[in-house]
């Protein structure tokens, strides 16, 4: 997506949000500008949110960072044949995650999984592909769709950080249960994936 093009969009999804919501307003005026960039390199994004999954960020980004430093950018069928189990657990990775990298390797290598293409889907087909690899659940799909595509109206409503910044936003007693998060962001749309862009860095 060229930058220009990206810039008027999130602009777009800053105004969207500020006029919904007051008390968000005041958190994107406190952070500043949305750092959500497009990835194109999917197999890169996709290792990365399993490895992400339920630990902290900064956990799994020591993790990565180790396996990353032998795959050279782009992350390719070729290139990732270097991550063999023996090296996987080396940098950190559970055998349980060690499983599902090497699943999606797997299919991604024999091209039962063309990741090439997806891009050109909606977000309910890609969240379906992706759930058919082994370890990648809903969560890990909405995170490719937010951090790699840039979906705009994303609410990872299983996600432990959006689940506490919603609590904390709307000065609630307890973690709001799905059907509860869908109505009291249902003004955010459609930028909900901006929204919790914003929500996650209450934590930083």
């Amino acid at each position: 997506m060229p930058q220009k093009k990206q810039q008027t969009i999130w602009s777009n999804a800053i105004d969207h949000l500020k006029m919904s919501d007051p008390k968000l307003s005041m958190l994107i005026d406190k952070v500043g500008p949305c750092q959500l960039r497009p990835s194109e390199d999917y197999l890169k994004t996709l290792v990365q949110a399993i490895i992400s999954q339920q630990i902290s960020s900064k956990s799994a980004k020591t993790i990565f960072d180790r396996i990353a430093t032998v795959i050279p950018d782009p992350w390719t069928p070729v290139s990732i044949g270097r991550l063999d189990s023996s090296f996987l657990q080396s940098c950190g990775v559970s055998q349980q995650k060690r499983n599902y990298l090497l699943s999606l390797l797997d299919m991604v290598g024999s091209g039962e999984l063309d990741l090439s293409q997806i891009h050109q889907l909606n977000d309910d087909d890609i969240i379906k592909i992706l759930m058919e690899v082994k370890g990648i659940g809903r969560w890990t799909a909405e995170m490719f769709l937010i951090f790699s595509l840039n979906r705009p109206d994303i609410l990872p409503v299983a996600d432990l950080g959006i689940k506490e910044g919603l609590k904390q936003h709307f000065e609630l007693a307890e973690h709001p249960k799905p059907s509860d998060c869908e109505r009291l962001t249902h003004p955010w749309k459609p930028y909900r994936s901006i929204a919790s862009w914003y929500l996650w860095r209450m934590f930083d």
